[in-house]
């Protein structure tokens, strides 16, 4: 077990939102070689998301990662949180955003890392989400706007 870091990440996660209400949400690898996350969580579903890059805006870090890895361009994000994301591998600083338009079909871009999207009802999603990205849906179903 790797010690926690004595400096904090920025990261962002993006609710993508069809029009039948669903979120996407991809299934991390549960090997954690692959998985690719400092807070590791390995096997759990997630939103796009990740680090977000020296010189990048919230939106252009939103906008990358997700289609990095699903390969759909997001259109008009907003920002709908900020929160704390951290335990005994990493800490974050994080950004949630939603997305409700949208172009293309997600496609499991980064296969090794993310091995499939689906969508699911946001009254029906799974009991194992990635914990920076339930806070971030808690969020948005609850209407705050900070997450500690």
């Amino acid at each position: 077990m790797v010690a926690l870091q004595n400096h904090i990440n920025g990261g962002c996660g993006v609710i993508v939102l069809n029009d039948k209400n669903q979120i996407l949400l991809g299934l991390r690898n549960s090997d954690e070689e692959k998985a690719d996350s400092e807070l590791h969580e390995e096997g759990t579903w997630t939103m796009p998301g990740g680090n977000i890059e020296y010189g990048e805006t919230f939106e252009e870090a939103g906008r990358r990662e997700a289609f990095e890895e699903t390969g759909i361009t997001v259109k008009d994000l907003e920002v709908i949180c900020v929160q704390t994301d951290k335990n005994e591998f990493a800490h974050y600083i994080s950004v949630g955003m939603i997305a409700r338009k949208f172009e293309g079909t997600p496609q499991a871009m980064e296969p090794d890392e993310i091995v499939k999207w689906c969508w699911f009802d946001l009254d029906n999603l799974p009991k194992n989400i990635f914990s920076p990205s339930k806070k971030t849906i808690d969020c948005f179903l609850n209407h705050k706007f900070y997450m500690g």
